[in-house]
């Protein structure tokens, strides 16, 4: 396949990926900030995922939405992600379903609406954030019922899972980063609970450990757990049968990435909690951080980075 294609189904999924992921930060932490204003904060979510040179800053729930969702001078609003999406899909359109590229260009026409911007303003924050995440979730499940497999797909899924692992860790960094600033264990359990809140896996771990609260149990699910399809492992354990599929069909050169990918892997699912711990989970993340990096960077030096 051509570089420019497997680049571009690449980062289609990677920015659909990341426009999900920012929504439901969103919505997770408006509910938490409505309850908790002194705890959180706005400010977190504008430093992590806008431009490091922007001095955008807002307390203000609505104004912090609309920066993100809409502002063309955050390369990390969802309306730029959706247009980069968008962009993306039409020049492989021979590559993905017909589906697949309606659903990203409606997506695309509802964001440029220009009766949208005021609906934030008038309507519940919450519903607008969701009426938005189902774009997403429409996107994912239209991909899996008219994608075929081959290529493409696993081209798309290796961008998928590239950068939910980064989300993952972008999300835990962020909650460390508040934790580090109390020592009230109650507080503490309120940051773990919203970072479960964000990426879905709350109700999942109510099942498993019932109502008893342990930190060690969240970081285990979050990066160890083998069903949750948001923990690392899960992630890294599916990019790891992407790529080999890829290689094996000769769209791949191994290089590296054999090494680096089953490296990761084993990494996470043979590390103990004890040991995370004694690390320091903030060095364990910044590992998983810099493999996944290299693994792209292996990747890109076949197909061009965008």
């Amino acid at each position: 396949m051509l570089s420019r294609v497997a680049n571009n189904l690449i980062w289609l999924d990677r920015y659909m990926e990341r426009g999900s992921g920012i929504l439901s930060l969103l919505k997770v932490n408006y509910y938490a900030n409505q309850d908790s204003p002194e705890l959180f904060s706005w400010t977190p979510v504008i430093k992590n995922f806008t431009d490091y040179h922007n001095e955008y800053y807002t307390e203000d729930a609505l104004e912090c939405i609309d920066f993100m969702v809409f502002n063309t001078d955050n390369y990390n609003s969802i309306l730029n992600i959706v247009t980069k999406a968008r962009e993306n899909a039409r020049s492989v359109q021979e590559h993905i379903s017909r589906e697949l590229w309606l659903c990203i260009n409606n997506y695309y026409l509802y964001l440029t609406d220009k009766q949208l911007r005021q609906k934030l303003r008038e309507e519940d924050p919450v519903q607008f954030l969701d009426d938005l995440r189902k774009h997403h979730l429409i996107y994912n499940g239209t991909a899996d019922v008219t994608q075929e497999r081959g290529t493409s797909y696993y081209f798309m899924n290796v961008g998928k899972f590239l950068e939910r692992v980064n989300i993952i860790a972008d999300f835990t960094s962020i909650k460390l980063d508040e934790i580090a600033n109390t020592s009230d264990s109650l507080e503490k359990s309120f940051y773990w609970k919203n970072l479960l809140f964000s990426i879905g896996g709350y109700q999942l771990y109510l099942k498993t450990h019932k109502s008893t609260f342990n930190q060690d149990h969240v970081i285990t699910m979050v990066f160890q757990d083998k069903l949750f399809p948001r923990s690392v492992y899960y992630c890294v354990n599916k990019l790891s049968r992407h790529i080999t599929r890829l290689i094996e069909t000769n769209e791949l050169a191994k290089n590296n990435l054999e090494f680096l990918i089953g490296k990761l892997e084993s990494s996470i699912k043979y590390t103990t909690i004890e040991n995370i711990n004694d690390q320091g989970l903030n060095n364990f993340i910044q590992n998983i951080k810099e493999d996944i990096s290299n693994i792209s960077t292996n990747i890109n030096a076949v197909y061009n980075s965008k």
